[in-house]
């Protein structure tokens, strides 16, 4: 009683003033259904306005039977990519009136008949304009005079954690099928599936058939293509990636312009910041690319960027690793500048880039290898940033690339790759193409092969 006493009398002589500054404030809270009509609330007009735009497609011909062979250890399981044949059932979204459809390089394969159908049961051929591999994403115009429903691309880069979002496709080929969930991730780089590995994470349930399915926002546009799920069993377990749509406008613009799609080139080498390297730059955490070469003559120098610079931004957008800011400054284009934010002596600057096309700086010189040489059968190009775009790797690689290497032909068979960037044989610096045709052409015994495959360096020794 006494202390109830206490309290009271104390209570009544502090000012409100201080009252209220000892009551932290209080987050808004999320609403809730609060009426029948309000628990009555539904989905179906985001649906009504997207829907209509997805489609399944259907193939006609023969699709490769490709092995998994990019797969991340982490994905146990991409649509559309295992051993099959005859017809294939896979998703696709219209992104133009006129007919552009885009759905995953991986479902396209090498078929040779393409058809799309709507929910309504429409179905049209339609031809192949572009197929990405490094983004996993192709192209399809329909064969037949719109206006087709499409659906419009919404804004990916301001999805939260958390954000509602729907999945559209055709899983298993059963018939358009709808999935709700949240956002589960933004930028996940951890993902093999493509070459920019930039995706956005999504519990919403998607299974084998969803793949070039979209992901829809709650206003009925598309933010991403859905592409790859992490699956013990082939069925979905809450982990799905969809590449985001602001690269999938990169790839559909050159679709429609008739060209291949042109990446910028930067210029620089970069790594991921570790712990170690966070500490040994007084970082308190482990974010940026850490620049860590840097061409000659490479945008990246001309705008006065250094080795050992820590990109940390491009045009104030977080980079946190490098894949992050691989994927941001691929969907820049290539015209006007970006603004690359760094760190260098603990002090922030920010340095406009220029988007350029990446030239042709050597001659490729391209060589076919013969005789009876490891490297019989195989195409060799010299390494510029714009052969390396071509052949899919690092456009900051340099030196002799295996462009082909022919079915069944002896380079096949001892294990050469394309892509495969060959550094040394027999102790001989691979300097050129001509330098690899002469080594390849000595009677040689036993092998000894220097080669880049990755970002790996690897040696193979074979014996006569």
């Amino acid at each position: 009683m006494a202390l109830r006493i206490v309290l009271a009398v104390l209570a009544a002589w502090l000012p409100l003033s201080a009252m209220a500054q000892a009551v932290p404030p209080q987050e808004p809270q999320a609403a809730v259904p609060t009426s029948p009509s309000e628990i009555k609330l539904t989905f179906a007009p985001v649906v009504k306005r997207a829907a209509p735009a997805v489609v399944n497609i259907q193939f006609g011909g023969s699709q490769d039977e490709r092995p998994v062979e990019r797969a991340d250890p982490f994905i146990e399981r991409f649509f559309g990519r295992q051993p099959q044949r005859g017809p294939v059932l896979g998703s696709g979204v219209v992104v133009d009136p006129s007919g552009l459809v885009v759905t995953n390089a991986h479902v396209v394969g090498n078929a040779t008949e393409i058809r799309v159908s709507f929910n309504d049961r429409r179905e049209y051929a339609a031809e192949l304009l572009l197929k990405d591999e490094r983004t996993d994403l192709a192209v399809l115009r329909i064969e037949a005079d719109g206006p087709f429903p499409a659906v419009d691309y919404g804004e990916p880069e301001k999805l939260e954690v958390g954000d509602l979002v729907l999945a559209i496709g055709n899983p298993f080929g059963v018939g358009q099928t709808v999935t709700q969930g949240i956002v589960s991730a933004v930028a996940r780089t951890q993902v093999g599936v493509s070459d920019y590995r930039f995706f956005i994470q999504t519990d919403a349930a998607i299974n084998p058939g969803n793949s070039g399915g979209a992901l829809i926002d709650m206003g009925g546009r598309l933010v991403g293509i859905n592409t790859a799920i992490f699956s013990r069993s082939g069925g979905s377990n809450g982990i799905g990636f969809a590449i985001p749509s602001d690269m999938v406008d990169l790839v559909v613009s050159s679709a429609a312009a008739g060209r291949a799609v042109v990446r910028p080139w930067f210029g620089a080498r970069m790594q991921s910041m570790t712990r170690d390297l966070a500490r040994q730059y007084g970082l308190d955490r482990p974010t940026g690319a850490l620049i860590v070469n840097i061409l000659k003559d490479s945008p990246a120098l001309k705008a006065g960027l250094k080795v050992g610079d820590i990109i940390v931004g491009l045009d104030d957008e977080p980079v946190q690793d490098h894949d992050t800011f691989g994927y941001l400054y691929a969907t820049r284009g290539i015209s006007g500048t970006a603004n690359v934010t760094v760190l260098r002596g603990g002090k922030s600057r920010t340095f406009p880039v220029a988007l350029e096309a990446p030239p042709e700086t050597i001659k490729r010189d391209a060589r076919r290898i013969r005789g009876r040489s490891p490297f019989a059968g195989a195409i060799a190009m010299n390494l510029s940033p714009k052969v390396a775009d071509e052949l899919s790797l690092d456009l900051s690689a340099e030196g002799v690339a295996l462009a082909r290497v022919d079915q069944r032909s002896l380079a096949e068979r001892v294990g050469l790759r394309p892509g495969d960037i060959i550094l040394e044989v027999n102790g001989v610096t691979i300097d050129s193409t001509r330098t690899l045709e002469r080594v390849a052409g000595e009677r040689i015994l036993f092998w000894d092969i220097m080669l880049n495959r990755n970002g790996e360096q690897l040696s193979l020794v074979l014996g006569g």
